[in-house]
């Protein structure tokens, strides 16, 4: 069986037919309606709360946060309803901002931001980009109950109505992707809140979060949400064509919840059993480590104890530009990564908790093999993989490790995949328990 790759410097790989367990990829999108129509339809029926009109009032203003270039959510074409709505509330143009939610990601070129929003909109609003490392901008508002510090920027505040838009896909760190994310980390600061978030779980191994729509991480960012103002939310479900299938719109929980329902549906695979070998793309998170990592995450819940892992991505900025702790200090056994964040080694929190999220994978559970053209050779062991020039290379190299006979998993669009494999342990959370100083 040939198995191919969507990255043209990339070449295929021919799998023996009789090791292939199956080939896995989530959903495209039925036929549905224009995004458009489906957000006005949303905006027509709240989930969970009142209707976005009757959240303002004319002469207040209104803050938007949308997510970022390395989501595939379609701002554009979600913004134009939602600015309407408010409009007909008699909201002021001029009353209404627009700030990016980058997370700790760098900031989007001009071209990114008309792309993402959408040129028209990106003239006719102010639009701000909020970046992590500006402390100026940051203020701590409170703390959750489970502790952890609200920092978030301060433009939150000088907004009556704060509403966030994205997409809900399966995420390691909080479950899934949308609903309060778009406030932590996307307008958080990794002095306190991010960090601590990031670091929660890291603690736990990913079967443990990635997929689960309520989990204590989750619930802490829903809170943080909350306290920041956060009051509506229009998320998107897309399929792996990029079409939106669903859109759910109202209360940032409860719209979100059931946005993680259809999401479930999509992007998760059933699988008859955990693969010796698994090969996965990074699609669509493909700019560098920090976003492809996710691939690594995701096949973890694929892979058998002592497997292979191999990840096939291009990586075109390499492995971070961001977070430069996860060269200078590499992936290594997560017990280790624990001490050198206790004695104070690795001062970049979030980035030792990229490490550690990935040391569940490379070190805690399996071998991982990667091919980047993208991260050279020596990078890639700094991030705990054996790298590869191509991928029948690194099959080759699997298929020594762990037998001629390996049944062989390929995940397709592993950036968001979510495995699914029968008579998998149901998640334990007395490790991010503790950590939050919560009773087990």
């Amino acid at each position: 069986m040939q198995i191919t790759f969507r990255y043209p410097s990339i070449p295929p790989v021919d799998v023996p037919d009789g090791n292939v367990l199956g080939e896995f990829r989530p959903k495209q999108a039925p036929a549905s309606p224009p995004a458009e129509t489906l957000v006005q339809r949303a905006l027509g029926a709240p989930i969970g709360g009142p209707p976005l009109r009757a959240l303002v009032r004319p002469g207040q203003k209104v803050l938007i946060l949308t997510d970022d270039f390395t989501r595939p959510t379609p701002v554009a074409a979600l913004l134009p309803p939602v600015l309407a709505e408010l409009q007909e509330a008699g909201v002021r143009q001029g009353d209404i901002k627009i700030l990016t939610a980058p997370g700790t990601h760098r900031r989007m070129s001009d071209q990114e931001l008309a792309r993402k929003l959408g040129a028209s909109v990106l003239h006719s609003y102010e639009v701000w980009q909020h970046h992590w490392r500006e402390e100026q901008q940051l203020v701590r508002i409170g703390v959750t109950t489970g502790g952890v510090p609200i920092v978030v920027d301060r433009r939150l505040l000088d907004a009556n109505l704060v509403v966030g838009l994205g997409h809900v896909v399966p995420h390691r760190v909080l479950g899934f992707s949308g609903g309060a994310k778009i406030v932590e980390p996307g307008v958080a600061g990794s002095a306190s809140s991010t960090k601590e978030i990031h670091w929660l779980a890291a603690q736990v191994p990913g079967h443990d979060i990635l997929g689960i729509a309520d989990n204590p991480i989750r619930r802490e960012v829903d809170q943080i949400g909350r306290h920041a103002g956060l009051r509506f939310i229009v998320n998107a479900v897309q399929g792996t064509d990029g079409k939106v299938l669903a859109v759910f719109a109202g209360d940032p929980v409860i719209a979100h919840r059931r946005g993680t329902e259809t999401s479930r549906q999509v992007y998760g695979v059933d699988m008859p059993a955990l693969a010796d070998i698994v090969i996965t793309d990074s699609y669509p998170a493909d700019i560098d480590y920090w976003q492809a990592a996710k691939a690594v995450y995701a096949s973890e819940l694929a892979v058998r104890q002592g497997g292979v892992v191999i990840v096939v991505t291009p990586c075109p900025e390499g492995v971070s530009k961001e977070h430069t702790a996860l060269l200078q200090y590499g992936v290594r056994p997560v017990a280790e990564i624990r001490r050198a964040v206790e004695q104070g080694e690795i001062q970049d929190i979030i980035g030792a908790a990229i490490l550690a999220l990935t040391a569940w994978v490379v070190k805690e559970h399996a071998t991982g093999i990667m091919v980047s053209p993208g991260i050279p050779p020596d990078d890639r062991r700094k991030i705990g993989f054996t790298p590869a020039g191509t991928p029948q290379e690194a099959l080759d190299q699997a298929f020594r490790l762990v037998g001629k006979d390996a049944r062989v998993a390929v995940l397709k669009h592993g950036g968001e995949i979510l495995p699914l494999v029968a008579g998998q342990a149901a998640p334990e959370y007395e490790a991010v328990a503790r950590a939050m100083g919560e009773p087990v």
